[in-house]
């Protein structure tokens, strides 16, 4: 499932390449790393027993007048994860290489971005990172059971050639990558050889927005480092992922405190640091943390199968505006509407249709396109999912077997157009059927997003542009508008020309087909 969140203001949806960073640091090289990438499934917890640290050992104090005691009990749990990188593997990510064993970021991708952006910062200069090269980096993390199982983030990891942990006391361990989730940037991994290793436990509860927080971490590689705050927003969507739902701090974090955990007043993990929105690559006060709830779906899968499994619906979706709304004649903008089905999935074979509006899954409201991929993404496939749609103004509910999420909506469960499919050209641009929208009129279909970096932009489009033709062809959906330009990259072709309507004016537009 694949939402369009372009209802949401730009401003407050999508953060720039140059401001949302990464916290990993590369030793020594203070570079700036921009975001990858986020809710699964949900045992009852992770089943790793009684924590070192528990709510009854604490003080529980809203405002406690020292955070000494808590640290003392949590601090021994929080360990730098020290990581060797060949050579090789950061020249083919530098240069944004096709082959998904080198690099696993889309086109357009955050990821991909930064690498255009700040790739010199790793220290080449302008030059070839050689073969032989091996590029030392460090981030945070923290025990969750006593026999060894630590968690941090995907970033922290990836591609490591070795995995290498320190704990508090200065002891070093080898440590090996048991699974990691690219959507939500987590990973699992493992110490052996001991069973009596200080540890911490998630928190069961949500945050309030005013709770104390406090970080711990690896900031700059200098080792435990412990920052108080308290929590500043949740349900956070930053652009990284379709599962964005992060908790906003405002305790200082830092590069190199990615993977580390934010801690309640009772010593309970409620998020684990992932990123900061930074003009400069330090600590401005706005951090975002994976919040608790979603890294215990995800680590208990890594922990029994080494990856994780997502339901798949197989709709494209986008929110229910006002506009679309009131032309509905729905009482409320909320859920999400379907674009179109996918030929075969699940939400087809079930009936779900074109201009559905899926309001709620087995009883529980929907509010928006984001919520319903979460939910979805929950659940496991084969599972029975009963979806609460509007159709012609009439109520009813479809009920639909899930399927597997395959491997490319997997790595591209983004928004439709924005996150290219093999093969097919990056505009920089998320459409919806025109008739779907209010005032768009009933040919062609709409632009709900524009990517400011695209061949789109550059071409001029902007949101509530209309496209009516694309290379010759009258489109009528988003699936019309693939095809064309598939067909025109395989004939050869640097650019295709769109009929639009701009501001109420019909005209012709060339657009580059940008790269495939």
């Amino acid at each position: 499932m694949t939402p369009n969140n372009s209802a949401e203001p730009q401003k407050a949806r999508k953060l720039t390449a140059r401001r949302v960073a990464l916290l990993a640091s590369v030793a020594g090289l203070g570079a700036a790393v921009l975001i990858a990438g986020p809710s699964f499934y949900r045992p009852a917890d992770v089943g790793f027993g009684t924590p070192a640290a528990s709510a009854a050992e604490t003080t529980g104090l809203p405002h406690p007048a020292s955070f000494a005691d808590i640290v003392a009990k949590v601090k021994p749990a929080v360990i730098s994860v020290r990581v060797k990188i060949e050579g090789a593997q950061l020249s083919a990510l530098r240069h944004h290489s096709s082959d998904d064993e080198l690099i696993p970021f889309a086109q357009g991708s955050p990821m991909q971005k930064f690498f255009q952006q700040f790739g010199d910062q790793f220290g080449f200069n302008g030059q070839e990172p050689q073969m032989h090269q091996t590029i030392v980096g460090e981030g945070s993390g923290f025990f969750i059971s006593p026999d060894g199982y630590a968690v941090t983030n995907n970033h922290v990891v990836d591609h490591a050639k070795s995995v290498q942990v320190t704990t508090a006391d200065g002891s070093i361990y080898t440590a090996k990558v048991v699974g990691t989730d690219p959507k939500t940037d987590l990973a699992l991994i493992k110490v052996e050889g001991k069973n009596d290793f200080p540890y911490v436990q998630f928190a069961q509860h949500e945050p309030r927005i005013g709770d104390w927080v406090i970080a711990v971490g690896n900031p700059f590689g200098l080792g435990g480092t412990v920052t108080a705050g308290i929590v500043s927003a949740e349900g956070r969507n930053i652009g990284a992922g379709p599962y964005d739902d992060y908790i906003q701090i405002d305790a200082p974090i830092n590069k190199g405190n990615s993977g580390g955990p934010a801690f309640d007043v009772d010593g309970n993990v409620i998020g684990i640091n992932t990123a900061i929105y930074s003009p400069s690559g330090g600590s401005v006060g706005i951090g975002f943390d994976i919040p608790a709830d979603t890294a215990q779906r995800v680590i208990a899968q890594l922990k029994a199968h080494g990856s994780v499994t997502r339901g798949w619906l197989g709709v494209q979706i986008q929110p229910v505006t006002a506009g679309i709304a009131d032309s509905l004649g729905l009482k409320k903008a909320t859920g999400a509407i379907v674009d179109s089905t996918q030929d075969g999935s699940p939400a087809a074979k079930a009936g779900v249709q074109t201009g559905d509006v899926i309001t709620g899954v087995n009883g529980a409201p929907v509010k928006n396109a984001r919520e319903l991929a979460r939910t979805i993404a929950t659940m496991q496939p084969d599972s029975t999912a009963k979806l609460d749609i509007l159709r012609n103004g009439q109520s009813q509910t479809v009920t639909v077997t899930l399927g597997k999420m395959p491997n490319e909506q997997q790595a591209n469960a983004g928004n439709e157009m924005q996150t290219p499919r093999h093969g097919v050209p990056h505009l920089g641009l998320s459409v919806a059927p025109a008739a779907t929208v209010a005032g768009a009129g009933g040919k062609g279909v709409v632009v709900t997003a524009v990517d400011p970096n695209g061949p789109a932009a550059d071409a001029g489009f902007k949101v509530g542009t209309v496209i009516l033709d694309v290379g010759g062809k009258a489109v009528g959906n988003a699936g019309d508008v693939i095809t064309a330009l598939q067909d025109a990259k395989a004939r050869g072709k640097h650019d295709i020309l769109m009929r639009v309507q701009i501001d109420g004016a019909t005209r012709f537009v060339a657009v580059p087909l940008g790269n495939a």
